[in-house]
C-alpha cells in the first residue's frame, strides 16, 4: 500500500483529496490545524496529524509525528495543500496596502514555508520510493482576482516558482514535482459573489474537489511518470478569455 502525506486535509479540496486517495488504495495520513471531521473518519487507511502550520515548531512537530506513524514504512508522494486567504473585517478583499504585515506572515507561513519545509524535510523518503510532490496553487497566483488577496495570492504565485525549482533540484533523486492550479471550486469557504465568476468559465459551473483530487492522484501515479514542473490548471477554461 502505498502513502501520501497531505497538509490542510480538514475540509474542502484537502479533505477531498484524502477521502480520494484512500478510495484509490492508498493510505492518507493528513495534518491540519483542525481535527478530522466526523464524516471523514481515522482508520488504518487514514491517519491525521493536529497541528498549526502558521507556527514554525509545529512543523518539526508534524514531520515528527509522520515519522511516528510511518514507523519506518515508506512515503510515496507529499501534497503540499494547506492554505490561508485571510479578509478584513467585513469579508472584503485585503489589498497590498491593507491589514497588518503579521497577516502577510501568516500567509506566507502556511501557504508557502510550510510547503519548503515538507519538501526539504520529505526529500530523502520520498527519493527512497521516486516518490511526487504536488503543490496546490491557484488561479489567484497569475492575475488579480476579485476575492483573493494580494498576500493569498503573491504566496501562490511564490509556490508556482518554487514548484519549477524543486522540479530542477530534486529529478536528480527520482521525484517529480508538480502543481495543480485550481480555480473556481465548490467548497464551503467559496465567497459571496462567486457565482458571478461563473458566467465566464466556458464550462458554466464550478468545478468540484473531487475533480481537483483526481488531477493530484494523476501526478502521484505512474501515468505521469514524465511529467514533471508541469502547473496543471483544473479550472474549466476560465483562463482562456
Amino acid at each position: 500500500m502505498k502513502t501520501v502525506f497531505i497538509t490542510g486535509a480538514s475540509r474542502g479540496i484537502g479533505h477531498a483529496t484524502a477521502k480520494y486517495f484512500v478510495q484509490q488504495g492508498w493510505r492518507a495520513i493528513t495534518c491540519s490545524r483542525d481535527v478530522v471531521p466526523d464524516n471523514c473518519p481515522v482508520t488504518e487507511e487514514h491517519r491525521h496529524i493536529t497541528a498549526d502550520l502558521r507556527k514554525r515548531e509545529n512543523l518539526g512537530f508534524a514531520a515528527a509525528e509522520l515519522a511516528r506513524i510511518l514507523d519506518g514504512e515508506p512515503l510515496h508522494a507529499l501534497v503540499n495543500n494547506a492554505g490561508y486567504s485571510p479578509k478584513d473585517d467585513d469579508g472584503s478583499r485585503l489589498g497590498c496596502l491593507d491589514g497588518e504585515l503579521s497577516v502577510w506572515d501568516d500567509v506566507f507561513a502556511i501557504n508557502f514555508f510550510a510547503a519548503v519545509y515538507f519538501a526539504r524535510t520529505l526529500a530523502r523518503s520520498l527519493a527512497r520510493n521516486e516518490g511526487a510532490i504536488v503543490n496546490i496553487t491557484s488561479i489567484a497566483g497569475h492575475r488579480v482576482h476579485p476575492f483573493a488577496g494580494s498576500a493569498y495570492s503573491t504566496s501562490k504565485a511564490a509556490l508556482v516558482a518554487l514548484t519549477r525549482e524543486l522540479a530542477a533540484d530534486l529529478a536528480a533523486y527520482g521525484i517529480r514535482v508538480n502543481a495543480v492550479c485550481p480555480g473556481e471550486i465548490n467548497t464551503a469557504i467559496l465567497s459571496p459573489g462567486t457565482e458571478q465568476l461563473v458566467e465566464r468559465i466556458p464550462m458554466r459551473r464550478l468545478g468540484s474537489p473531487d475533480e481537483v483530487a483526481a488531477v493530484i492522484h494523476y501526478l502521484c501515479s505512474p501515468q505521469s511518470s514524465y511529467v514533471n514542473g508541469a502547473e496543471i490548471p483544473v479550472n474549466g477554461g476560465q483562463d482562456v478569455y
